[in-house]
């Protein structure tokens, strides 16, 4: 049998995977068996944001660690990693509870919100993805409930444009105050680049307040620098009650998520909420997550300045090129994508660019791009031509 017969028998997917098969990784490179290069765009999905293989990261600790450690018992490792998240994000935020991986961390985020509120319901932004636990599907769009119909009632949405009449809808359902919490990328990496307008995220988080409503910020793939900001909360000084993260926290060297909240938020649950997860956290994960945000406050001032210029450069170059019924171009940091066409249209584009050698995904009828905040010049410009190439 060929690898892709056997994956297909024994690896459940939503769809078949793509021809490549990944030998290893370096920079903002993916290599396959065959020896090929190609030039990536996605960082796996947000994943590798400081580029793949980082040496800074990569090391091992001077530290002998131990193999495991219970979760009900003390290690040092795992303050000082939570002080660190607590230092670096946006707002109060303070306590931090541990779990493996994104979904786990919104999936405790929605928890938290009912023991703390007392309610069960929740508000999210229609066609979002926040994860793929029952919990977090069904949170998202309308269609992704359909399989959980007794979760429909409690799980409420509302559309984009995220402008006035959003924040109509959104004042309509939370002014009942029996909605636990409101839930939103800050800046939806997951809805091809969908960046609220200031007013309505200002508007939100006033609302959320008014009506003991509590606000749920998901930087599971837009934070730790995606979007130019350490965390997209930080471009409409949001203050959020809940924060998650995921992807990006270990720089893509191991599964980690995380959950933190305001000291508020944590005092109204203590002694009723806990969540036993015996991977969360592991001791080597939280290792290579320490190296990697200690890499990231050293390096945050640099790594932003010179994000921001790539980021102007990705514009000036696609707002150039000749894309079929081009709408609209959405770019805050390394966070880009290119609405044109239809899906049909973009998919073909996707197909032609790993053809020629550039790794990039698209989202409905966009075109969406996550490059390393380290890409630099010569190759955004490799992979922009590319792109370039492939739109014929």
């Amino acid at each position: 049998m060929s690898l892709r017969q056997l994956d297909r028998k024994y690896l459940g997917r939503e769809s078949a995977a793509q021809d490549i098969e990944v030998a290893r990784t370096t920079g903002a490179f993916v290599y396959d068996t065959r020896g090929r290069r190609y030039i990536d765009f996605l960082s796996g999905w947000c994943v590798g944001n400081f580029g793949w293989d980082n040496a800074a990261i990569a090391k091992s600790p001077a530290r002998r660690r131990p193999d495991y450690v219970y979760p009900e018992y003390l290690y040092r490792p795992w303050v000082e990693l939570a002080q660190l998240l607590a230092r670096i994000t946006p707002g109060k935020l303070e306590k931090t509870y541990r779990a493996t991986g994104g979904s786990e961390a919104v999936d405790i985020a929605l928890q938290i919100a009912m023991a703390s509120t007392g309610r069960r319901k929740f508000v999210a932004i229609e066609g979002s993805y926040h994860g793929n636990t029952i919990g977090t599907v069904s949170i998202a769009s309308t269609d992704g409930r359909e399989p959980y119909p007794n979760l429909l009632s409690n799980c409420m949405t509302i559309s984009p444009p995220l402008a006035d009449r959003a924040i109509a809808r959104l004042e309509t359902l939370l002014k009942k105050r029996d909605v636990a919490a409101f839930i939103m990328e800050p800046i939806s990496c997951n809805l091809a680049v969908l960046i609220p307008e200031d007013a309505f995220m200002k508007r939100a988080q006033q609302l959320c307040r008014r009506y003991g409503t509590l606000f749920i910020a998901d930087e599971v793939a837009c934070g730790f620098g995606r979007t130019g900001k350490l965390f997209a909360s930080e471009y409409f000084d949001l203050e959020p009650d809940i924060l998650c993260m995921g992807k990006a926290i270990t720089g893509g060297f191991a599964p980690m998520g995380a959950t933190i909240v305001t000291a508020k938020v944590a005092k109204s649950v203590e002694g009723e909420v806990g969540f036993y997860s015996t991977y969360g956290w592991h001791p080597s994960t939280v290792d290579v997550a320490i190296r990697n945000i200690r890499w990231v406050i050293r390096n945050q001032a640099q790594l932003l300045r010179d994000a921001a210029g790539i980021s102007a450069y990705f514009g000036q170059r696609l707002a150039a090129m000749n894309f079929e019924d081009r709408k609209d171009i959405r770019i805050r940091g390394m966070a880009i994508a290119v609405e044109a066409g239809d899906g049909d249209y973009v998919s073909a584009i996707a197909d032609r660019c790993s053809t020629n050698g550039l790794l990039i995904t698209t989202a409905g009828n966009a075109i969406t791009m996550f490059p390393p905040l380290t890409l630099d010049l010569r190759t955004a410009k490799a992979g922009l031509d590319i792109l370039e190439k492939s739109l014929r």
